[in-house]
């Protein structure tokens, strides 16, 4: 069972942004690999509260973790989990502040070059509900740098491969010693030696790759998945960015989604509420079909348990709402008329509410618990 993101960077729920990341800059030195070389359990350590850091700095993954716990982040592409250290000091670096000689090492020894990380790239991907409530595996094609055949690349003679220069300051404290990225080759460590003609100053080109997608079931509009390493190839030896993907739904023509739920309205004529009858209607698994009892009422909400969208949380699936709308006819010939006159009066056609026929806010109440 996975520790609780709280307990590994030892805050509480109650903490602020600075109180969070002041606690994680204070974890992550302690277990840094430049000062636990060859030391597994720290390296683990050091992963955890970096993913811990992620997701409770953000405010967004705060929240869902506060209410679904880890179960928020299952299915993959959503932060949390499987963070690598390249991952961890491209986007966390800057926490390190000058703990480790004016900036931070990178993984592979103490003072050694910070690999590159290459520019991510972004798509939007549309779903139809079907495929929201199902998940789905798209693939879309990508056009992306990558380093070109035959570049070939040379240890910077500015910063010796380092990837830093190093810059001494005389001040009233005495001599300080500063390290910033080189500025010849970006902190990479190398310099282009050859390239052919097709790549740019970077030894780089752009080519279309098919990238496949597996979009898990229940995402919603405006959520952003994360495919690592199928952004922008990076110089050298560098990582390359990833790929973040914004969802986007399509309109169904009779379902409208609400959370984990769908809501069908579903219009009967006057003849059948009185008589009731069996209806087809949609539903995301295909055709379903319902009874209406005789005398049902206009406004009666339906509800078909686990016909709705499966939750992203992996807690099973919303339901499907079926409102049922009376329809009147607006008009009527003279037979029809003359019946309807002659009902008025009768005392079948007197509206008489039972105390378990539920006010409209009362079913809306419901709809919501």
């Amino acid at each position: 069972m996975k520790q609780d993101y709280y307990e590994i960077l030892g805050v509480s729920k109650s903490a602020s942004a600075a109180e969070i990341k002041k606690a994680y800059r204070k974890k992550a030195i302690a277990y840094h690999p430049d000062k636990n070389p060859g030391d597994a359990k720290a390296e683990e350590m050091f992963k955890n509260a970096a993913e811990a850091y992620e997701v409770l700095s953000d405010p967004n993954k705060k929240a869902k973790y506060d209410q679904f716990g880890h179960a928020a982040f299952e299915g993959g592409g959503f932060g949390g989990g499987g963070m690598n250290m390249d991952d961890i000091f491209s986007q966390f670096g800057d926490i390190f502040g000058s703990a480790f000689g004016g900036g931070f090492s990178g993984f592979g020894g103490f003072g050694g070059q910070r690999r590159v990380k290459g520019s991510n790239l972004r798509i939007r991907v549309k779903l139809t509900l079907e495929e929201v409530a199902n998940g789905v595996e798209k693939k879309v094609k990508v056009r992306r740098k990558v380093q070109a055949d035959g570049v070939s690349y040379k240890t910077c003679p500015t910063c010796n491969g380092s990837g830093q220069v190093t810059k001494i300051t005389n001040t009233i404290l005495g001599r300080m010693q500063t390290a910033t990225a080189c500025t010849s080759c970006g902190g990479a460590g190398q310099t282009i030696d050859k390239r052919p003609s097709d790549a740019d100053a970077q030894g780089l080109k752009v080519a279309e790759e098919t990238v496949s997608i597996k979009i898990p079931a229940g995402v919603e509009e405006g959520m952003q998945l994360k495919v690592s390493g199928k952004g922008n190839a990076a110089p050298g030896d560098g990582i390359s960015g990833d790929l973040i993907v914004a969802i986007e739904t399509e309109e169904h023509d009779t379902l409208k989604r609400e959370g984990d739920n769908l809501h069908y309205d579903l219009y009967i004529s006057f003849s059948e509420a009185v008589l009731g009858v069996s209806k087809e209607i949609d539903a995301v698994v295909g055709k379903v079909r319902i009874k209406l009892e005789p005398g049902i009422q206009s406004g009666k909400i339906l509800r078909l348990r686990g016909k709705g969208i499966s939750s992203l949380n992996g807690y099973g699936s919303g339901d499907l709402l079926v409102h049922v709308n009376v329809w009147t006819p607006k008009e009527l010939n003279k037979e029809q008329k003359e019946f309807f006159e002659r009902m008025q009066a009768d005392d079948n056609f007197v509206p008489k509410p039972e105390k378990s026929d539920k006010s409209f806010f009362e079913k809306v109440k419901d709809m919501f618990s």
